[in-house]
């Protein structure tokens, strides 16, 4: 998921001025633990079910880790201080759904994608299906996403977009009719009208393809090569897809 705003960009600006130093790969061998950091709170990828932290991208994280030779801890945190963290050493790794922007690469380092994703149309209307039919229509999204910003920016003829802290509130816009199309993460729109299959909601078009990677501070070149070793041996051995199918009951891998 793209989420980015301007809380975002000032995280992104800070990470140039911070003088503490992320850890280089030898000494997270020689401690034994991958320090790793999410949201949370973005099922299916990283939410809590009571006090565990579960979900695709922490599956993935602990495999990935384990593969690595390596035990692991997470740390939870609002999703615009992910990026600043590692640059302040507060942890070695975020894995958030973050999509790789060039602004995003400037500030820190990404490790190869492990899912491929992209913004959907979601509406009640069933003729409401992708940018075109957008015009004229309220369109609600999750505030600091790309999904917001590429609306805003990229959709001509909207009538007003209306933003909301989280997807459920964004959701619950279009439920009770303030807003009649509703954009969001494809395979969070999957999960969350799985759950609720009374709602009558339409899966329109994708407006845009987004490539996802874990992050780590920028030039921790080892670090990421390690994951991408480890990430690469999970595609090969069968893994990678296990895992995914799991939680999407399919393979979201990136195409090669």
């Amino acid at each position: 998921m793209q989420r980015f705003s301007v809380i975002a960009a000032a995280a992104l600006a800070l990470l140039g001025t911070s003088v503490a130093q992320a850890r280089p790969l030898e000494a997270i061998q020689k401690d034994g633990t991958l320090r790793l950091a999410t949201e949370g709170y973005y099922a299916p990828f990283a939410y809590f079910e009571g006090k565990k932290l579960t979900g695709f991208e922490v599956d993935l994280a602990e495999h990935l880790a384990q593969k690595m030779g390596l035990k692991f801890e997470w740390k939870t945190i609002s999703f615009d201080a992910l990026l600043t963290g590692l640059k302040q050493d507060r942890w070695d790794l975020v894995i958030s759904s973050h999509g790789i922007t060039p602004e995003r690469e400037k500030a820190i380092t990404f490790t190869a994608p492990h899912y491929c994703s992209g913004a959907q149309v979601i509406a009640r209307d069933a003729s409401i299906q992708g940018a075109k039919d957008l015009a004229g229509k309220t369109v609600s999204a999750q505030t600091g996403t790309t999904y917001l910003d590429y609306v805003q920016k990229n959709v001509p003829g909207v009538k007003r977009v209306v933003n909301f802290p989280t997807n459920e509130a964004a959701m619950n816009a279009l439920m009770t009719q303030r807003a009649d199309a509703w954009v969001t993460e494809r395979f969070l729109a999957k999960e969350m009208l799985a759950k609720n299959p009374k709602i009558k909601f339409h899966q329109g078009e994708l407006l845009f393809v987004e490539r996802i990677a874990a992050a780590v501070a920028k030039d921790n070149q080892p670090l990421a090569a390690a994951w991408n070793q480890a990430f690469a041996a999970s595609l090969k051995d069968g893994s990678y897809a296990k895992i995914s199918h799991k939680w999407f009951q399919e393979d979201i891998r990136c195409p090669q």
